[in-house]
């Protein structure tokens, strides 16, 4: 995989090359705005410093997004829901704060990827656009899901919130995440609508584990949706 990575500190960009290569991708680095567009083709993710010198990196994000349907996961220090929201709405696939784990952040590099067409697997394999969980049937595409063979009709929400979930690919989705792309704002109740559209989905899927509560910070995907529940 292709990664294009804009960032103007020396320092991670030093770090992050090495460690992103060693997980079997292949980096190249620019330490300005200034020829990204020009950099596209053949690129699988961009990781989009915001703090660049020479552009505004929303700005370069909406022109990245203008120019390609590439993935582009910001990793930004910029950690304010506002910002989170700013970023999405620009183009951004993803949204990532420093400091982070690089595990995480290949995780979602893997997972943005997926989302944008590649094959999902799942504990049974999968086919593109479609994750398979046990007996847990999700096509992202079609918004479809089953358990069992059985449809399960989901509101629109819940199944963003699935959807957000299983794309993550077993790394953990945050709250802010989740509630800045299905809500497009956050608000002081947020966080408790969150949980009730989780608490449903969980009901309304048979499966109570498969969506697993990350305390404090998330949610993520688990292999077996049969066991351990995630609480609240």
């Amino acid at each position: 995989m292709r990664v294009l990575l804009v960032e103007d500190d020396d320092r991670v960009a030093e770090a992050l090359l090495p460690a992103l290569a060693r997980r079997g991708l292949t980096v190249e680095r620019l330490a300005t705005g200034r020829g990204v567009l020009d950099r596209l083709t053949g690129v699988d993710v961009v990781l989009l410093d915001l703090g660049l010198p020479d552009i505004d990196g929303i700005t370069l994000c909406r022109q990245i997004r203008a120019a390609s349907d590439v993935a582009i996961i910001v990793v930004s220090a910029r950690g304010e829901v506002d910002d989170r929201i700013l970023g999405l709405h620009a183009g951004a696939d993803d949204y990532l704060v420093k400091p982070y784990d690089v595990g995480e952040l290949v995780a979602r590099v893997h997972a943005v990827r997926r989302r944008r067409g590649d094959a999902v697997p799942g504990a049974g394999g999968g086919t593109a656009g479609v994750v398979q969980v046990g007996d847990v049937h999700i096509d992202l595409v079609r918004h479809q899901v089953t358990v069992a063979d059985e449809a399960i009709t989901l509101s629109r929400k819940e199944f963003q919130v699935l959807a957000l979930v299983v794309g993550a690919g077993g790394a953990v989705c945050t709250r802010e995440r989740i509630i800045a792309e299905v809500w497009g704002r956050s608000w002081a109740g947020a966080n408790r609508t969150l949980d009730v559209h989780v608490a449903t989905l969980r009901t309304k899927l048979g499966r109570p584990a498969l969506v697993e509560t990350v305390r404090g910070v998330g949610y993520r995907l688990t292999a077996d949706g049969h066991a351990g529940a995630g609480a609240g």
